[in-house]
């Protein structure tokens, strides 16, 4: 079995030095392809990226290399989990995005990441009629098995969170370590999300305070991991219209929730919606919004039906994109129609089958189940 634990330190150490300083972190993952190779770099190399003489020094000392450690171990000691970008559970949205995190400390089933997901985000202070809607549309979104990312902020954040626990699973994003819960009033719903099957993460050491341009930083990780955001109740200059500008750099869907044209919590949502952001009033406006073959899935759940949304491979995917919920297709049609070979087809029919999104008919034929 290969030991892991040398690229992890090696990982956390670069975390630990760079946490603070977005702009070597870019220039650090520009310039080196690993973490290794950053560290095996020269002085001389790293002056050239910005780095000063103090970081420098800290970079390749001991002390660095001890800190890692007992990091690693607080990790283990705690039950969190470390993700690194090399690691073959990294999710795969993040993974595409243009600056990912080196690493993703965790706390809980690191699972949930690899689910299909919506991000919910809004207001700090939002009104009753914002709350209502971020729990309603988070639970109803949860329940036909999308994962919900917000941040675990006060406010529509947190509604959100607590509207997925009701009918799934949630991933918050934090903009500190996980050992210094922001805000401490959410540390009983830190404990929810981790018992409720899903998952806390952040980029930051677990002593990381929550300093103010984390925030922004976090943001792109929280439509990052996700197929689409929605922001309910926002003002022309909230922090939620950062992430929505970020999710449109990063190719997803951005919704918006319409609210009062008298209130200053609408004028962001409203001015989403006026430049081409999707106006979402029910869960099935989002669900449509979303990519083959997690739109179709998600929209032909029932009311009240919690299942998890299966996980699917890519070859999965593909066969079911290509099937209908009222019309057969053989074996042969389906090898003609995507070229992949047969022991290959077979094997995602079943296993689409076991995970109930495929009936079989006479023929070797299958249609996508309603």
């Amino acid at each position: 079995m290969t030991d892991t634990r040398p690229d992890a330190l090696r990982f956390i150490a670069l975390s630990l030095a760079l946490s603070e300083c977005p702009r070597l972190v870019k220039a650090v993952r520009e310039r080196f392809a690993s973490p290794a190779e950053a560290f095996a770099s020269s002085p001389a190399e790293l002056r050239s990226l910005g780095f000063d003489e103090d970081r420098i020094r800290e970079f390749f000392s001991e002390d660095l290399r001890g800190r890692a450690e007992k990091e690693f171990d607080r990790l283990a000691k705690n039950g969190y989990s470390l993700l690194t970008f090399e690691d073959v559970d990294y999710p795969v949205e993040l993974r595409e995005i243009f600056d990912p995190p080196f690493v993703l400390y965790c706390a809980g089933r690191t699972e949930a990441l690899r689910g299909p997901a919506v991000a919910i985000v809004g207001a700090r202070r939002p009104s009753p009629y914002g709350r209502a809607v971020a729990g309603r549309l988070a639970e109803d979104l949860s329940s036909r098995g999308l994962i919900i990312v917000s941040g675990m902020a006060r406010g529509i954040d947190a509604f959100a969170h607590e509207g997925a626990l009701k009918g799934g699973r949630t991933v918050a994003v934090l903009g500190s370590g996980l050992g210094r819960i922001y805000p401490p009033e959410n540390r009983r719903l830190f404990d929810r999300i981790i018992g409720g099957g899903g998952t806390v993460v952040t980029e930051y050491p677990l002593d990381g305070e929550p300093l103010g341009f984390h925030f922004p930083q976090r943001n792109r990780i929280i439509s990052g991991l996700s197929l689409g955001l929605i922001v309910i109740e926002a003002t022309r200059r909230s922090g939620s219209l950062i992430s929505a500008m970020l999710a449109l750099e990063q190719g997803r869907e951005v919704m918006a929730v319409p609210g009062n044209v008298t209130s200053a919590l609408s004028g962001g949502t409203n001015g989403l919606i006026k430049i081409g952001a999707k106006l979402v009033e029910s869960w099935e406006d989002a669900a449509e919004e979303l990519p083959s073959p997690v739109r179709e899935v998600v929209l032909a759940r029932r009311e009240g039906e919690t299942r998890l949304l299966p996980l699917l491979t890519d070859e999965e995917a593909a066969v079911l994109a290509l099937l209908k919920p009222d019309e057969a297709a053989t074996v042969d049609e389906l090898l003609e129609s995507c070229g992949r070979p047969v022991p290959e087809i077979l094997v995602s029919l079943l296993n689409l089958e076991i995970k109930g999104l495929v009936v079989p008919g006479p023929g070797r034929s299958y249609m996508r189940r309603l």
